[in-house]
């Protein structure tokens, strides 16, 4: 595979590995292709090969060494399944090439080969060196925005090329950038790995642990050279070691970006190359329609056109504010809790069947319904309540532009009972609650007098309600001296 620190050759016992599989792991760019690719051309005339190849990375080991490329995108999962059962039985080393297809359909198309290989009859069960480049999307750890059926198929196929394919001849070879995003199930059964550098955390400490590292020393993966890998497994190595890759003869069309020289194009001339005119379209123009028959001609001569739909009366401005305030008011009688965006397409509808405009979004609908809720039949001069009442949930709006209105009206303070209405519920302590809520946001200041009846002042607007009974159902409390006369009259 390539030399160690010491610059002594590291070899792979492959019958060894035939048996126990492998697991190669490394961020993009360290050199994972690479590393499969050495191992593909090092084993290319001793077993047959199978290339799961999501990229078409490896599609050139056809020219160099007669493997067979088979473009997924051109069959159906019915004959790519056909034609793994016919590779089993030829022993051929084939390219599974994936590119053309979608990620759902690189899934289906890498189960269906997959599962045709783990299903082929006895008599065929041959060594087979099956390599997975980016092992993560075909065994994901969780599910993603892919199809479920798609994930579960794909995760299936690859749990039995690790786990029950040596018994079949398949010996699993999966690569992965994040071992975090593959399936623990999949990557456990590899007992020999290659670690290449990895920078997150989580990953440099599952690979720690996979190579029988101490967590501190995990930092180390961070610093491996671009095609430097850690090493262990029994078809490599008993204890980790740094393995540098050797050269491959083959290469891929997905090559590193190197630097380059910019164009020396004048901006002038690169304005008028970059905005130069489209050219002329060369689809030709379409044909002119057929002349039309001539029966058609004096049946359309011989038919009168439609009466045209009269257009809807147009109301004055003022006349449509009317008819929106006495949908409001309709609405705000009927006490529907529904959810707001679901009254505001009812009111829409009403608007429509009367002919006028709804003239208000969602959020000037909410400030409109709660006016109304409250009684208040003029919206101007509560543009300062609502701003104040902008930081409350929706469900508090009403009961406090309700309050707001008894305030700015000097009438007496709304009871529990009343608030509760507004609320929304039956439940005075509900009420209270709520009412303590807003008082803590500093919107209202509740008082109670030494009688025992309740005033509301909003001090942001400087409106003050009359006071006023809280529960008017209970007796009313009688003072002191009352009590005592009572109590005295009682003894005697």
């Amino acid at each position: 595979m390539g030399l160690d620190a010491g610059g002594k050759p590291v070899v792979v016992d492959l019958e060894e590995l035939l048996a126990t599989r492998l697991l190669v792991q490394g961020n993009s760019g360290s050199g994972k292709s690479h590393l499969l690719r050495r191992l593909l051309e090092g084993s290319a005339g001793h077993v047959q090969q199978v290339v799961i190849d999501p990229e078409g990375d490896f599609v050139s080991l056809t020219d160099a060494f007669g493997h067979i490329a088979v473009d997924a995108a051109e069959y159906s999962l019915t004959e790519l399944g056909r034609l793994a059962m016919r590779v089993r039985e030829h022993r051929a080393s084939v390219v599974l090439n994936l590119e053309g297809l979608e990620i759902d359909g690189q899934m289906r198309a890498a189960a269906a080969f997959l599962a045709a290989l783990f299903d082929a009859p006895r008599d065929h069960w041959y060594p087979v060196l099956t390599v997975v480049d980016e092992a993560q999307l075909f065994a994901p750890a969780a599910a993603g925005e892919v199809a479920e059926d798609a994930r579960r198929t794909s995760l299936a196929a690859m749990t039995n090329l690790m786990c029950r394919g040596r018994k079949r001849g398949l010996a699993g070879v999966i690569a992965t950038q994040r071992l975090a995003k593959l399936a623990k199930n999949v990557a456990a059964e590899a007992s020999n790995f290659l670690m290449g550098r990895t920078f997150l955390d989580i990953d440099m400490a599952r690979a720690a642990d996979l190579l029988g590292m101490e967590r501190r020393q995990a930092d180390t993966i961070r610093d491996l050279a671009r095609g430097e890998f850690l090493a262990l497994g029994p078809a490599i190595t008993r204890r980790p070691i740094s393995v540098r890759i050797g050269e491959v003869k083959t290469g891929s069309k997905a090559v590193s970006p190197k630097l380059t020289p910019l164009p020396t194009a004048a901006g002038d001339a690169m304005r008028d190359m970059i905005f130069a005119p489209a050219p002329e379209d060369e689809v030709p123009p379409p044909p002119p329609p057929a002349p039309t028959p001539m029966a058609e001609l004096m049946r359309a001569v011989s038919t009168p056109a439609p009466a045209p739909v009269p257009d809807m009366p147009v109301l004055e401005e003022s006349e449509q504010a009317d008819v929106r305030r006495a949908i409001l008011a309709e609405i705000a009688g009927e006490a529907s809790r529904q959810p707001l965006p679901t009254i505001f397409q009812d009111y829409s509808v009403r608007c429509r069947m009367r002919g006028v405009e709804p003239g208000m979004d969602l959020a000037a609908f909410r400030s409109a319904l709660a006016l109304a809720r409250a009684g208040i039949t003029d919206a101007d001069g509560w543009d300062e309540a609502l701003t104040l009442a902008a930081s409350l949930p929706e469900e508090m709006l009403t009961p406090f532009l309700g309050i707001a209105r008894a305030a700015r009206l000097n009438q007496p303070c709304p009871s529990d009972a009343q608030i509760a209405a507004l609320y929304g519920t039956s439940s005075l302590g509900r009420a209270k609650r709520m009412m303590a809520h807003i008082e803590e946001k500093g919107l209202i200041v509740a008082r109670t007098d030494l009688s025992g009846k309740r005033s509301v002042s909003l001090p942001h607007l400087g409106w003050t309600t009359a006071p006023a009974w809280p529960d008017p159902t209970k007796p009313q409390p009688v003072g002191r001296t009352t009590v005592r006369a009572a109590e005295r009259s009682r003894l005697l």
